[in-house]
């Protein structure tokens, strides 16, 4: 796979999909998408060879265009076409078999759209789900995307899922319980809490967001009978970042704070850990929520799935987190196109 430096430049936001893990769906996902309309240039890096053979399987008409590398299109997608970026697998996939000798090649889709992203060949990377234990198999450390993109690009990344009324971020992601209490430092949960409100600003075209910030124990704490961890930590980051001028609400009691009397006044929840904000955002939207990290010099979304491996080919999934994923994408840039002026088509 090779990148070069000699793009034209795009009037729409240029959207770059991955295609994730071969066996899985991710793949079934691209063809799909490629079958609706979108306001953009929608090119996937993949092997155009497995994309035709899972558009056979799953019925639908697909033209692609495979780029030569040196270029990317700023024509408007049109259903039932896709741009290219051509890779080659090591081994012919096959669904719902992984193979670890596809490992390095799903990690460099990964690593050169990144890339891309970052030298402005595309305005956003939008990810198929891939395959954790199948790439640690491999031999390769992989605890997620969202670490890996940021082990590429630097920053402090954010995990943020959202839904139609609902935005979740977290300070922790894949950490096991027994070590959140202490990943969570006055100086982790105000950087945490900048990057979600600066980004709500500048990429959500929010004015002055209003978040509800989660406690950490049971009850917030109960003034310090279930730990002190609110008491010691979240709390003097919150009075400290509210002198700022953040609109913040908290630390309040989660198993109480995802109702609508709190909801409908709130432009987003922080969440302390994955599975405290996680349930109840995928309970009310799985399937068409959006995975977004903050944090980063690109934009980035994904699906709020993994690859299921056992509907690859089979026709049988729904498309609404990936169709939301790119939407999402391109509203971002435009956000982003609107504070600094660029030239992104209407």
């Amino acid at each position: 796979m090779s990148v070069t430096d000699d793009f034209e430049p795009a009037l729409l936001p240029r959207i770059l999909l991955t295609s994730g893990e071969p066996a899985g769906i991710g793949p079934d996902l691209c063809v799909l998408a490629g079958q609706l309309p979108f306001p953009c240039s929608l090119t996937v890096i993949g092997d155009p060879g497995v994309l035709e053979e899972r558009a056979k399987m799953l019925g639908v008409g697909l033209q692609l265009t495979v780029l030569d590398g040196n270029r990317v299109s700023d024509k408007q997608h049109k259903p039932g076409q896709l741009n290219v970026w051509p890779i080659k697998y090591l081994s012919p996939p096959v669904c719902g078999e992984l193979d670890k000798a596809n490992a390095p090649i799903v990690l460099d889709t990964i690593a050169a759209g990144v890339r891309a992203c970052l030298e402005g060949r595309f305005d956003a990377l939008v990810t198929s789900p891939v395959h954790k234990a199948v790439i640690n198999s491999a031999g390769f450390a992989f605890t997620g995307h969202t670490e890996y993109i940021a082990q590429i690009t630097g920053g402090h990344p954010v995990m943020m899922l959202a839904t139609d009324g609902l935005r979740v971020a977290l300070v922790t992601t894949h950490l096991p319980l027994k070590d959140v209490s202490a990943a969570i430092t006055q100086e982790r949960l105000a950087s945490v809490i900048r990057i979600l409100h600066d980004d709500l600003v500048e990429r959500f075209g929010i004015i002055k967001p209003r978040i509800l910030v989660c406690g950490l124990n049971p009850h917030a704490g109960e003034g310090g009978h279930l730990g002190r961890e609110e008491m010691d930590v979240i709390e003097p980051v919150l009075t400290e970042l509210k002198c700022e001028g953040m609109a913040l609400d908290g630390p309040l009691p989660a198993d109480t704070l995802f109702l609508p009397k709190y909801l409908n006044r709130a432009d987003a929840v922080l969440a302390m850990y994955h599975d405290q904000g996680l349930p109840v955002l995928k309970y009310k939207g799985f399937g068409s929520a959006v995975n977004i990290t903050l944090g980063l010099p690109i934009i980035r979304t994904s699906v709020d799935h993994g690859t299921a491996l056992d509907l690859a080919g089979t026709g049988q999934i729904d498309t609404g987190s990936m169709e939301n994923a790119i939407h999402t994408a391109i509203g971002m840039c435009r956000t982003k196109a609107v504070a600094r002026m660029e030239p992104l088509a209407a």
